[in-house]
């Protein structure tokens, strides 16, 4: 029997440095959140480490074991479409590695369950930039990405491609996820860009981002590369697309 309202979905490849601490520190929180990893073929036994813990929280954690590193976009989709079926009404998308505090959760809960948001954005840009132990380098080109975004597409949020977000469900029915087609970060701007374009209300709440300090980064040119010209293309195709509405 499903004890919570909420899922919070976190990919892994090569996590087991951090997977079973972000696991306990979800867990536990007050409030009761389920955890869905969607694992990639981790070489380093990260999905041994969340089976094992399976037996502890059999009813709270569950793993979607996928074979080979098949992308960023497609692993949240695929937890989407899980946490679809499963009827959560709120579904997250976290970072394994302690980048995302998991004590931020339920202000993003909050923000959709009782505020009357669709979609909450943890966002390191709504309040000053709020990032820790990032190079300046990446800091800077983070920031302007997001206001690149924003001049190309006409969004009007200030961190486009956070990744600390909650959905209420009836986004993730509405959007056509088969119809989400890159698969980085310029996946994150997609989402946005679509909820944002089908009417939904949308909320930043403040967060702050610390650099992971255990793994490697999943980071390199060509997902930015994505995300730059993926964004010319998606104001593109906007003029040629009618969106399903809120």
């Amino acid at each position: 029997m499903k004890t919570s309202d909420s899922l919070v979905i976190i990919p892994t490849y090569n996590e087991k440095e951090n997977i079973e601490n972000i696991i306990r520190a979800v867990f536990g929180l007050e409030k009761e959140f389920h955890i869905l990893v969607i694992e990639d073929g981790s070489p380093d036994g990260t999905a041994a480490i969340v089976k094992d813990l399976m037996k502890e929280f059999p009813t709270r954690l569950f793993i979607i074991e996928r074979t080979g590193k098949l992308g960023l976009g497609t692993a949240y989709i695929a937890g989407f479409k899980w946490g679809i079926e499963h009827e959560y009404d709120y579904i997250f998308e976290m970072d394994a590695d302690f980048s995302h505090n998991p004590n931020d959760l339920p202000r993003l809960y909050n923000a959709c369950a009782n505020e009357g948001y669709d979609l909450a954005i943890g966002s390191r840009y709504v309040s000053g930039v709020n990032v820790v132990n990032w190079p300046m380098g990446r800091v800077l080109m983070s920031y302007y990405a997001s206001m690149y975004v924003r001049i190309v597409t006409g969004l009007k949020i200030q961190d486009t491609t956070a990744g600390f977000k909650c959905y209420s469900r009836k986004v993730l029915e509405t959007i056509e996820l088969d119809k989400i087609r890159f698969k980085g970060y310029a996946f994150q701007i997609e989402m946005k860009f679509t909820t944002f374009k089908c009417g939904f209300k949308i909320k930043e709440v403040p967060v702050i981002f610390v650099n992971r300090e255990l793994g490697t980064s999943k980071m390199n040119s060509s997902i930015f590369g994505e995300a730059v010209f993926g964004v010319m293309q998606l104001k593109w195709d906007s003029w040629f697309r009618n969106y399903p509405k809120a």
